[in-house]
């Protein structure tokens, strides 16, 4: 979605944000917010949704991206990404540009702020002028991504009034001020509500499915909950091994009702209303929603989900649209402050707001996770205009699943391996997954909205070429939906590595794997890092590679094979490719750096995929 700021100033900034989890749409609110303070006319859009044909001619450009996997870039950052990098774009396509990127990572992983690096590199290489030096916001830093953060605006718009300074008349708006609220909402006479917008943009990329099973695949006494599901879709969608199941979750209504008590509004929390902008936001035509024609004002500030219809209840807010089980950054902190009514309560979140406040506020909800609806409870005085639902909740984003089947085997069908995420922190509450707990909640016969997306990983193009395929606990998902439309074709040089702790207890589809080495489809290694004699060394997939060298090295180098690697991208992608170039140093005879170049060359000759998140 774009936002532009309409003001008359000529002093015009342009924000594209690539993100996956919602991160660097929220830094990019905060960058746009402090330009506005310095009266700079603001355009804010993700990079999938801003005109590319546009991108040459503008000027000033601040860029916000994240990394995903192994250093990938977002996947709504690709088109754009691709289109940088053709090879006959001139080396002063951009003379005219300048710039600033900031990065956002995590360095307990292999590639931090990948991304962004590369894109420096590329606008570069283009000819665009860097006017800041590229900030990095690192989840691991005491403070999160603000550690980061702060100190790069602070820097970048230094920077900027030197460059580009306020007009004379104009100074700097104080921080800290209540802004106007994004829209108006206002009761709506007479039943008159719409149909589930969530079909957005792209109607042929969503189907409503209809749940079969929802069966847990993990032993009962087992601590984890791992569940296999099966959706009925209600057209074909023919995709591909590594495509995405995006799911639209909802919060539960237990959850709702006591926001909806808790600020008041349980008497009217079904009752039909109107949101309208405020003066100066731009109007969109919904024609993409089936036969629905109907206009929903977004304002200049930020804009709505592209799928939030005009007329709704605060029940559908709640539920469908605004994220009250997020865990609250600083900008939440930032604005909620101003609906406090008791002074120690406002005291304490204008202490969250300032720079010594920061430690205390990652204690608070950083590290034990503390969700926006159990703020909003002890902080009993805070009573928010309901105009300001959209401006204080972040949005309920969609989260994504690599499907664990094929479309061949399975048409009309798709199958998803979910891990319900639950975990305790010093809170007495367990912690819970919005989307998962929302997945593993739904009965037989429930209908949801799913979006497919196409994934980073695909398989040869020859049927003979042998792949190896590394997926512990729910990496298994694209490598069974691999495996699978392989065999359906007839491919039978197929090795799978699975680890997983228990042999019994959570090695998912092991029936499967066992069958398809009866009849010659599929050679399986099985590593079960909790089932050793007590006092040894755990085993795991990457120790089962290194046992494997000859094979490896005889499928990846001589028969030219393909590598695919799916699951947590914490330690388990690094000592993996450890593990191949171990198999090129000992049996190939190489050195240790010919050995890092045959990784590269893997990655380069597009036989290596990484389909990995944190």
């Amino acid at each position: 979605m774009v936002s532009t700021d309409d003001s008359e100033s000529g002093r015009r900034i342009l924000i594209l944000y690539a993100t996956e989890t919602g991160n660097a749409y929220d830094v990019s609110q905060q960058i746009s917010r402090e330009a506005k303070r310095r009266h700079f006319k603001v355009t804010l859009a993700s990079m999938d949704e801003y005109p590319i044909v546009d991108f040459v001619t503008e000027s000033l450009v601040i860029f916000v991206v994240s990394t995903t996997g192994s250093g990938v870039e977002p996947r709504s950052m690709t088109p754009f990404w691709k289109m940088l990098l053709r090879s006959d774009l001139p080396s002063d396509l951009l003379e005219y540009m300048e710039y600033a990127v900031f990065g956002l990572g995590d360095t307990a992983y292999e590639k931090f702020c990948w991304a962004a690096k590369k894109l420096v590199r590329r606008l570069e290489s283009l000819g665009a002028k860097e006017i800041c030096p590229r900030g990095e916001g690192d989840e691991q830093h005491s403070f999160g991504l603000e550690g980061g953060l702060d100190p790069w605006i602070e820097t970048l718009f230094a920077t900027l009034l030197t460059l580009y300074p306020l007009p004379p008349e104009e100074n700097v708006l104080p921080p800290g001020q209540l802004r106007t609220s994004r829209v108006s909402i206002s009761p709506l006479e007479g039943p008159k509500h719409l149909p589930d917008l969530r079909l957005v943009k792209s109607p042929e990329k969503r189907q409503w499915a209809t749940l079969n099973i929802n069966k847990r695949i993990t032993s009962p006494d087992w601590y984890q909950d791992v569940r296999h599901l099966e959706f009925d879709l209600d057209s074909e969608v023919e995709y591909q091994p590594g495509d995405i199941a995006v799911i639209y979750p909802e919060a539960p209504a237990e959850d709702v009702d006591e926001i909806l008590i808790r600020m008041g509004w349980a008497n009217e929390g079904d009752e039909s209303l109107h949101i309208v902008a405020k003066p100066g936001g731009m109007p969109i035509l919904l024609t993409w929603f089936w036969t629905i024609n109907a206009y929903c004002i977004l304002s200049s500030e930020q804009p709505l989900p592209p799928h939030v219809p005009p007329i709704l209840t605060l029940r559908d807010i709640f539920t469908k649209y605004v994220d009250i089980n997020a865990v609250p950054r600083r900008s939440f902190f930032d604005l909620l402050r101003h609906f406090a009514d008791d002074d120690l309560e406002k005291g304490k979140l204008d202490e969250f707001c300032t720079l010594e406040g920061q430690e205390d506020l990652y204690d608070y909800c950083q590290r034990v996770r503390r969700t926006i609806r159990e703020v909003i409870a002890e902080f009993r005085s805070v009573k928010v205009p309901r105009e300001y639902i959209f401006d204080l909740f972040p949005p309920l984003r969609p989260r994504q699943f690599s499907i664990a089947s094929s479309s061949k085997v399975h048409p009309s069908q798709i199958q998803l391996c979910v891990a319900i995420v639950q975990y305790k922190t010093k809170l007495k509450a367990l912690r819970r997954g919005v989307c998962t707990t929302y997945l593993s909640s739904l009965p037989k016969g429930s209908r949801i909205l799913i979006e497919f997306q196409k994934g980073l990983i695909q398989p040869p193009p020859d049927i003979t070429t042998p792949i190896i395929c590394v997926g512990p606990g729910t990496g298994i998902a694209p490598m069974r939906a691999m495996i699978e439309q392989r065999i359906y074709h007839g491919a039978e040089d197929n090795t799978l590595y699975f680890g997983c702790r228990s042999a019994v207890k959570d090695q998912h589809y092991r029936t499967e794997w066992e069958d398809r080495m009866r009849v010659g489809t599929l050679r399986y290694r099985l590593s079960c890092s909790r089932d050793g004699e007590e006092g040894k060394a755990k085993i795991y997939v990457q120790d089962l590679l290194e046992q494997d060298v000859e094979s490896v090295w005889e499928i990846l180098n001589n028969r030219k094979g393909y590598l695919y690697i799916s699951g947590s991208s914490n330690k388990m992608p690094i000592a993996v490719k450890k593990a191949v170039e171990q198999s090129a140093i000992s049996v190939g005879g190489l050195s240790e750096v010919q050995a890092q170049a045959f990784i590269s060359r893997l990655e380069r000759e597009a036989r290596l995929f990484e389909e990995c998140w944190s």
